[in-house]
C-alpha cells in the first residue's frame, strides 16, 4: 500500500497520475471557449439539458426556504432532516474557527471519551491520516466506531462521455496536481487510506461501501436523479471558489484563465448526454471492548 507523499518520497498513485495525465494548458480552455462562441462546437457539448436550469431552480428555491427562529436562520423543512445548528453567518464563522484551530494539530479530546466519530470529506487537507486515525483510535471508547466518509475529485462515466480532453475530465487533476505540491493529495480513494491507517490505528469489524453519486439528473432513477442535481448545484454554486486556489497559487493560472475554464466546465455540467459521476467510500472501524 502506497504511502503519504512526502518531501522524500512521492506516493506512487500521484506519481503515476502525474506522468501519465499531464494538465492541459489555460489557452486549451480558451480556444474551447472561442469555439464554442463561433458555434461551430459538435464535441458533444453543446446540447443542454432542457430541464437541468428548471430543476436546479427548484432545487435552489426548496433548499434555501430557510426557517427562522430567534432571529437566526435554520434549515428547510424539506425532507424530515432535523439538524441542531444554525447556517447563517454567525454559524459559518465558528465553523472556521473550529476548523482551522484543530484539523492539522493535536486533538484535545479525552481518551475513551467517544462513542461515535464521523469524519468527512477531509481529501487535500491532512498531511498525515496515519496521525490522524491514531487519534480518532485514542478518543474513542472501548466499543465505539469511527466512520470516514471521503470522496475522490474524479469525474468519471461509464460509457465514455466524460471525454478526453473535457473540463470534466480535468477537474480532478487539478486537485491531484496542485494540492501535490504543498504535500497533501486527493488520491485518498485510489489508494486506500481509509482502511490502510484504520486498520494500523487498532480498528477492528472494518466494513468499506463504495458508492457512485450521479453529477446531474440524467439517472433514470428518481432518488439518483435528485442526488445528482443535487451534486451538480452544489459544484455550480461556487465552481471558481473550488478552483482558485489550487489553479492560481499551485498551477500559476490567472483569474480570467480560471473563469474561462470554469465556464466550459459549466456547459459540459448542463449537458444531459454527460452521464457523469465521481466515486465516494464510506469506511467504518469499531474499537475492541478488550482495548
Amino acid at each position: 500500500m502506497a504511502q503519504s507523499p512526502t518531501e522524500e518520497a512521492e506516493s506512487p498513485v500521484v506519481a503515476q497520475a502525474t506522468a501519465a495525465e499531464a494538465l492541459h494548458s489555460p489557452e486549451h480552455w480558451a480556444q474551447l471557449a472561442e469555439v464554442h462562441e463561433e458555434g461551430d462546437q459538435d464535441d458533444g457539448y453543446s446540447v443542454l439539458d432542457p430541464d437541468s436550469a428548471e430543476t436546479t431552480a427548484s432545487i435552489t428555491s426548496s433548499i434555501l426556504q430557510y426557517r427562522t427562529i430567534h432571529g437566526r436562520t435554520f434549515h428547510s423543512e424539506r425532507g424530515d432532516a432535523q439538524y441542531w445548528a444554525a447556517n447563517d453567518e454567525q454559524n459559518s464563522d465558528s465553523l472556521d474557527i473550529g476548523k482551522s484551530s484543530t484539523l492539522e494539530r493535536e486533538l484535545t479530546f479525552e481518551p475513551n471519551s467517544i462513542d461515535f466519530i464521523h469524519m468527512r470529506y477531509l481529501f487535500g487537507s491532512i498531511s498525515d491520516w496515519k496521525e490522524l486515525f491514531g487519534e480518532a483510535y485514542k478518543a474513542c471508547k472501548p466499543g465505539g466506531w469511527v466512520e470516514s466518509c471521503e470522496c475522490s475529485p474524479k469525474m468519471e462515466s461509464d460509457d465514455g462521455t466524460v471525454k478526453d480532453g473535457s473540463a470534466m475530465n480535468e477537474w480532478g487533476r487539478l486537485f491531484v496536481q496542485g494540492a501535490k505540491r504543498i504535500g497533501r493529495f486527493f488520491t485518498v480513494l485510489e489508494e486506500g487510506i481509509q482502511e490502510k491507517y484504520m486498520h494500523e490505528a487498532g480498528f477492528v469489524d472494518i466494513q468499506v461501501k463504495n458508492i457512485k453519486v450521479p453529477i446531474g439528473g440524467w439517472p433514470k432513477d428518481e432518488t439518483l436523479k435528485e442526488a445528482g442535481r443535487f451534486a451538480q448545484l452544489a459544484l455550480e454554486r461556487d465552481l471558481e471558489g473550488y478552483t482558485c486556489y489550487i489553479a492560481s497559487q499551485f498551477l500559476g493560472w490567472s483569474r480570467e484563465e480560471i473563469s474561462v475554464y470554469c465556464a466550459q466546465l459549466r456547459r459540459e455540467l448542463h449537458n444531459g448526454k454527460v452521464h457523469a459521476f465521481y466515486r465516494q467510500k464510506v469506511v467504518f472501524g469499531r474499537k475492541s471492548e478488550a482495548a
